[in-house]
């Protein structure tokens, strides 16, 4: 029988012992970061002002926080906005297509100290932002424009081509058609690609330490009659994210407890994502079906 030939026992084997030290690697890293982490945990570690002592990551909580709405609502939908072009009205064959997503691709594989590079020399410098959250917002919406790009546009995708031809036949247009019966379809998937989005702007060190900057505090609003004005500026105060702020207590050697601890809030985040990822995108699917 097939399944008993040696190649097919040795395949099998291979994916076994793959996935076993896959399993082995993940549940190990996660075990010494909660073995070495947890102890680290205290109020100290929570207090609303940080100094030298105690090491808070509060403020560094917020700023991750304030981080991932500032760089989603940049790249979120200029990234859909892009992929719905590409599937539902760009033209097949068209070169200027093939350039974008040959683009896309490109700025998927820089590495992120470019990234940071590029903030601190065009924000930061040229734009004469300084270190803010505002310049490592633009500098994030940049880097995860691909993802959100690419994994929406897979989600377009995805829509049998029946529902578009159904929604045509019966007399509806495009614009109506994309945003009532391709969009609500392929929710699921876009969610996925910006739920991945924010996991890559929460764990993100290098590209905000050159342009968000290192200081452990949170913007202060003050409301002075002029809303928008009043809204805006504290955005352009220098803020560390949670990663940068695990960074820079591992980098200085008296705090190593504090970073591991961090790290156990960072893993906590992390986790609590994507399960609520899984869980929407079910509901999500569930409701899609029920419809």
């Amino acid at each position: 029988m097939k399944h008993r030939d040696p190649l097919s026992l040795f395949l099998r084997g291979a994916v076994w012992l793959s996935a076993i030290l896959t399993a082995f690697v993940v549940i190990t890293l996660i075990g010494y970061i909660l073995i070495k982490g947890i102890p680290a945990l205290n109020k100290d570690l929570f207090a609303w002002e940080y100094t030298s002592e105690n090491g808070s990551l509060m403020s560094s909580l917020i700023n991750t926080v304030i981080m991932v709405v500032m760089t989603l609502v940049i790249a979120a939908p200029v990234g859909v906005g892009s992929a719905i072009y590409l599937v539902e009205y760009a033209k097949r064959g068209n070169k200027l297509v093939k350039i974008i997503r040959l683009t896309a691709e490109t700025l998927s594989g820089i590495p992120s100290i470019v990234y940071g590079l590029f903030g601190y020399l065009f924000f930061v410098t040229a734009m004469k932002w300084g270190y803010s959250l505002i310049s490592g917002a633009f500098t994030m919406a940049i880097m995860v424009l691909p993802l959100i790009m690419r994994t929406t546009e897979e989600a377009l995708k995805a829509v049998p081509d029946s529902y578009r031809e159904g929604s045509f036949g019966l007399g509806a247009g495009r614009l109506r058609t994309v945003f009532r019966i391709i969009l609500p379809s392929a929710t699921p998937g876009i969610l996925a690609g910006i739920i991945l989005a924010i996991g890559r702007i929460v764990g993100e060190t290098a590209a905000l330490m050159y342009t968000a900057g290192t200081v452990a505090a949170v913007p202060r609003w003050k409301w002075t009659g002029h809303p928008l004005r009043d809204f805006i500026t504290p955005l352009f105060s220098s803020g560390s994210t949670l990663s940068v702020h695990m960074y820079r207590m591992s980098r200085e050697g008296l705090q190593i407890d504090t970073a591991y601890g961090t790290a156990v809030v960072l893993l906590a985040i992390v986790i609590g994502i994507n399960a609520l990822s899984s869980f929407t995108a079910k509901r999500l699917m569930k409701v899609s079906g029920g419809n």
